[in-house]
């Protein structure tokens, strides 16, 4: 039986739609580092493919990878693991807003700092270039902005949803997704999104709107502890 494209949905990006941004190692992908944090590997990878992840990040570097079932082997060390829902449209209400505008490069200094104020996950330099950003503005500021991250065939996920604190209560945000939504049922594929275990108030507001629970993973954030027995500080200095 195949698996579903959503269950690897970071490693069908990048061997599909996100082909070109992908840097390759064997079968280890990654995306560009000032894009995103995240890694993949294949369904069920081998010892070579763990090999080819570690050089692929570099010697020492953190490891960001999805999947409830992946199992390092000997010499990698977790670092942290975390809860992560995967919710799929299940007849959400997506309407464009004639509010919203796309931002451009333009706006990214102003989106970076809308996310590191309000954390709504992984949101870099080069972001923007994995899909379309709609944003709202007050004056000349953005209070608020959510957009397109993972491509897959069929499916695009809405991600990098967020409202200025002194904006929220007002819907901006779900507005936003709304119309991204919306935008993506235009090209025929269906949105889906990935929200912590632990943002309760995130899950309430996204299976009221209509998204459906698909999967439940984990976020792995990894370091390989060791090459040949050898811790790798002490490896780098032997060279």
């Amino acid at each position: 039986m195949l698996a579903h494209p959503l269950d690897n949905a970071i490693y069908s990006a990048l061997t599909g739609p996100h082909a070109h941004f992908a840097q390759r190692r064997g079968n280890a992908l990654r995306y560009p580092a000032d894009m995103s944090p995240f890694m993949a590997l294949p369904d069920a990878p081998g010892e070579a493919d763990w090999a080819d992840i570690a050089a692929l990040a570099g010697p020492g570097a953190e490891i960001t990878l999805t999947g409830s079932t992946l199992k390092p082997p000997e010499g990698w060390q977790v670092e942290t693991r975390i809860p992560l829902l995967q919710f799929v449209d299940d007849g959400i209400a997506a309407a464009p807003d004639e509010e919203a505008v796309r931002l451009t490069w333009a706006d990214v200094p102003e989106m970076l700092a809308l996310a590191e104020l309000t954390k709504p996950g992984p949101f870099l330099k080069r972001t923007i270039e994995m899909g379309t950003y709609l944003g709202i503005r007050r004056g000349d500021r953005l209070v608020a902005m959510a957009g397109e991250r993972l491509r897959i065939p069929g499916w695009t996920e809405i991600s990098g949803v967020c409202t200025d604190p002194g904006q929220r209560g007002r819907g901006l945000g779900t507005r936003l997704l709304l119309a991204v939504a919306a935008s993506i049922r235009e090209r025929g594929e269906t949105p889906f999104l990935h929200v912590l275990a632990s943002n309760t108030n995130a899950v309430r507001l996204y299976e009221s709107l209509g998204f459906r629970l698909r999967l439940r993973t984990t976020i792995l954030v990894l370091t390989r502890s060791s090459v040949d027995g050898i811790p790798p500080l002490i490896k780098r200095k032997r060279r």
